[in-house]
């Protein structure tokens, strides 16, 4: 039994379920479904790179965001609502859609395509920034009262996932609920002064959370932006704990300063303005969508993110197939993700010790665009043949090198021993993987291919001749054996 302590919930070890599942997929459902619209923007970091906070703001390419950016005067979204619905709807008439649409949805349907894509769990959204919550919570909203889909979406789709055996995680935003204090997010200030600092709001949240892992158990429980002040959430890390054992808890908790008063929001909203002044001169480094861990965790959590070495601690890059977690029908063929980018992109997060989390946006009726689908059904038939080098794998030794040819590669280290993953092919059959090397003639075999791999050692690493004809892959995924290691090492 975990104890409400910090020394307790530290001896929690991130369980292996999640360490070899690898994927899972990112499920932002709710009333911004409606609507389903933001700007297009080509890359939100490098938008809060270029521009600052402020811009990225009035130019938010996250759909989920529609009820904060439809109340930016001269905002894209503020115009689009205008424009649609007339200056006088608001964001509470998508309930009425969200809710007739919502009761007859197919979640088998949902739940299968996410099986479809090779991931082995999903997070689903409960209650995002805007307040609504997808179950009937116990404990109603405090300025919205019963503020909560009409059928129980939780229970539903947690049912659906967990009858084809895949994990369901679930998503709560525990440092933003708009409506309880009216909050409009328009500059840096405003994201800390938008996280309510009163005590009945940690109460509310914490019985919202607690209700969520009494009821449903979820295998990760995925707080947004920070904690509120006040509460005990070493408590309530170990509750969850107590009742699922093996479950995970992102970084997402750090919890915010209490009451600041008048004169500290003053001070507030001045650092704020002196923040995008100077946002030219802040070091590049720190110009990204991060947010800064809590006391505890047991995975990171970085928005659209890709490192150049391993990461000691587990972590789980989190994007969306497009520009925008939610369903965004303003988005262009080209602000969806490839397949062979996803796919590529997939296997360098799994080699530096990553899972990555790709959202999809359901429409109000729980279906996925088709244009959201290609990639994860892509995904998932490369997963069918090359599976063996990336669930239940763990980093290598090194974690990337290139071919002769130039070609990047990738490595992951498994049961049966160590992959090379290939981004690519190269230019001709026969090229050296460079760097690495064995203690006897190595054995190479191509993952979803049964024609024979020449290969053999030369002084920068191990050369391959592929077969003639090679499947068509995005990346193609050898299985070297386990006596392999880095050339020069003992």
């Amino acid at each position: 039994m975990y104890e409400g302590t910090w020394e307790s919930v530290a001896e929690h070890q991130l369980p292996t379920w999640f360490d070899d599942a690898k994927l899972g997929i990112f499920l932002h459902w709710g009333l911004y479904s409606v609507p389903g619209w933001a700007p297009q923007v080509p890359d939100i970091q490098e938008l809060l790179r270029t521009k600052g906070p402020k811009a990225m703001l009035f130019d938010n390419p996250y759909a989920e965001w529609y009820l904060n950016s439809m109340q930016l005067k001269g905002s894209p979204t503020w115009s689009h609502q205008r424009e649609t619905y007339g200056p006088d709807a608001t964001y509470d008439d998508f309930r009425e859609e969200f809710n007739r649409d919502s009761r007859d949805a197919d979640l088998d349907a949902l739940a299968s395509l996410i099986e479809s894509s090779g991931a082995r769990y999903a997070v689903l959204t409960t209650k995002h920034h805007d307040g609504f919550t997808l179950w009937p919570a116990t404990t109603p909203h405090p300025k919205k009262g019963r503020y909560h889909a009409e059928r129980d979406l939780v229970a539903d789709v947690c049912a659906a996932l967990r009858a084809r055996d895949l994990r369901a995680g679930l998503y709560y935003s525990g440092g933003y609920d708009w409506p309880y204090n009216d909050a409009v997010l328009s500059n840096p200030a405003d994201a800390m002064l938008a996280v309510p600092s009163d005590s009945s709001y940690v109460q509310y949240a914490t019985a919202h959370v607690r209700e969520l892992i009494d009821r449903f158990q979820p295998s990760v429980l995925w707080n947004d932006i920070c904690w509120p002040a006040g509460g005990n959430l070493a408590e309530l890390f170990a509750h969850y704990y107590n009742n699922v054992p093996d479950g995970v808890i992102n970084d997402r908790w750090l919890q915010a300063p209490g009451h600041r008063g008048a004169v500290g929001d003053t001070l507030a909203r001045g650092a704020g303005t002196v923040i995008q002044a100077l946002w030219r001169f802040i070091p590049e480094s720190q110009k990204s969508l991060t947010f800064p861990a809590a006391h505890h965790y047991d995975f990171s959590t970085p928005e659209y993110a890709s490192f150049d070495e391993i990461k000691e601690r587990k972590w789980e890059s989190t994007r969306g197939v497009g520009h925008s977690f939610g369903a965004n029908r303003n988005e262009r063929p080209q602000d969806i993700v490839t397949a062979t980018e996803l796919i590529r992109s997939f296997c360098d997060i799994v080699s530096k010790n990553g899972n990555l989390l790709i959202g999809i946006g359901p429409k109000p009726d729980g279906t996925i665009p088709e244009e959201q689908q290609v990639p994860l059904r892509g995904l998932g038939e490369w997963m069918k043949r090359n599976g063996a080098a990336i669930y239940g794998t763990r980093p290598w030794l090194t974690a990337q090198t290139t071919t002769s040819e130039k070609t990047e590669v990738r490595f992951t280290s498994g049961a049966e021993g160590v992959h090379a993953l290939m981004l690519g092919l190269p230019g001709r059959r026969d090229f050296t993987i460079q760097g690495i090397t064995t203690n006897q003639a190595p054995e190479v075999r191509l993952l979803g291919c049964d024609a024979h791999v020449e290969a053999s050692l030369s002084a920068t690493g191990i050369e391959i001749v592929l077969p003639e004809r090679v499947p068509a892959q995005d990346v193609h995924a050898l299985a070297l054996g386990p006596d392999v290691r880095p050339l020069g090492a003992g």
